[in-house]
């Protein structure tokens, strides 16, 4: 049922009115981008930005909303049966009047109220431009994406690079002895939906020959029984740990020797990201998200997807190298400090709303 509760006042940007914004999210409890969207939503609240977020009832990240001074209304977000939905949006603009509406996700750019204020969408794939026909403007968040946009007719003017920024909070290291991990193995952390797209079933062929390792993978989805069923029978079933989704990843990366991003496809790399600001040394594949974040084998060393020979000749590197790793993690870091911390990409979200909205 949706809120009525309709919130006051708003940041002073470059405009002399304040913001009033609506994020409609339809995503999923868990993933990049809703881990993502509900850190912009804190984030805008912390510069004291006017907003109202429309989500689907999922109540882990309802409580976590709630600490913000948005408002807060709940959705179906259903199928194309689903009229109720947008007819429920359209009420809710009616009566907020946000100057910007920011939809995420392709359904919810669909249902996204258009009559009310500029519509903008994000996006963080390479996604059919037939659920955004509503919108003003569009959102990369990689510049691979928007010159995807591009190619596929939409107005260069009306396409905008706008980064991710990850929690950098420091969290101390996770305790190995919570997973069974001996203090000297060689901890390799892979973060992410257990999707095929991902490729930890490479990872996996590659944990199988490196014999010291322990593998920790953090993440849920449709692989999940796919994926053990490979770690029995390459043998390394014993040296894999299954974390689940986690909320507090930074104490995993801050625990793990390497970080491995074995990604067949990747539009970004969130997790490149992180392990950067989380002291991490990482590898990952040369997918678009990582090639176009990592210098070689100055913040991170590449390898060729589906290639587990490689990823262990680069986790070797690393690992029989302490101080490679460690000036690789230096380098990470100053990359990360440069351009993805929460302060410089919130500033160039407020400066997009300020734009589009006049």
């Amino acid at each position: 049922m949706s809120s009525d509760a309709v919130p006051s006042g708003g940041m002073l940007g470059m405009s002399d009115e304040p913001l009033r914004l609506l994020q409609v999210m339809a995503g999923a409890p868990f993933g990049g981008a809703e881990a993502f969207f509900e850190r912009m939503v804190v984030a805008l609240a912390n510069t004291g930005v006017t907003q109202h977020v429309a989500v689907r009832g999922d109540s882990a990240r309802l409580e976590r909303l709630r600490s913000t001074n948005a408002s807060i209304s709940q959705h179906r977000f259903g199928g194309a049966i689903d009229l109720y939905t947008p007819w429920q949006l359209n009420r809710l603009a009616k009566r907020y009047q946000p100057d910007v509406t920011l939809a995420w996700m392709s359904r919810a750019a669909k249902m996204a109220p258009k009559r009310h204020g500029v519509v903008a969408a994000r996006l963080g794939g390479y996604y059919n431009l037939k659920y955004y026909k509503g919108c003003r403007h569009l959102i990369g968040n990689t510049r691979d994406i928007c010159d995807y946009l591009v190619r596929q007719g939409w107005p260069a003017e009306q396409t905008h690079y706008l980064p991710n920024f990850v929690d950098a909070k420091p969290c101390p290291p996770e305790d190995r002895a919570l997973h069974d991990t001996a203090d000297d193995a060689t901890v390799i952390l892979a973060v992410g939906r257990l999707h095929r797209r991902k490729g930890f079933d490479v990872l996996l062929a590659a944990l199988a020959q490196l014999p010291r390792a322990v593998l920790w993978i953090a993440g849920i989805g449709p692989e999940e029984a796919e994926l053990k069923r490979i770690a029995g029978a390459l043998g390394v079933a014993e040296r894999v740990r299954w974390l689940g989704w986690r909320q507090d990843v930074g104490a995993l990366y801050a625990a793990a020797d390497v970080f491995v991003c074995p990604s067949r496809q990747e539009p970004l790399g969130n997790v490149v990201i992180e392990a950067w600001a989380h002291g991490a040394p990482v590898v990952a594949t040369q997918s678009a998200g990582p090639l176009s974040l990592i210098e070689p084998d100055v913040t991170g060393l590449l390898v060729p997807p589906d290639d587990a020979d490689a990823i262990v000749t680069a986790v070797r590197a690393l690992v029989d190298d302490p101080a490679r790793a460690a000036e690789m993690c230096v380098a990470g870091k100053q990359a990360y400090a440069a351009s993805f911390t929460e302060q410089a990409v919130v500033a160039q979200y407020l400066e997009f709303f300020d734009q589009v909205r006049r």
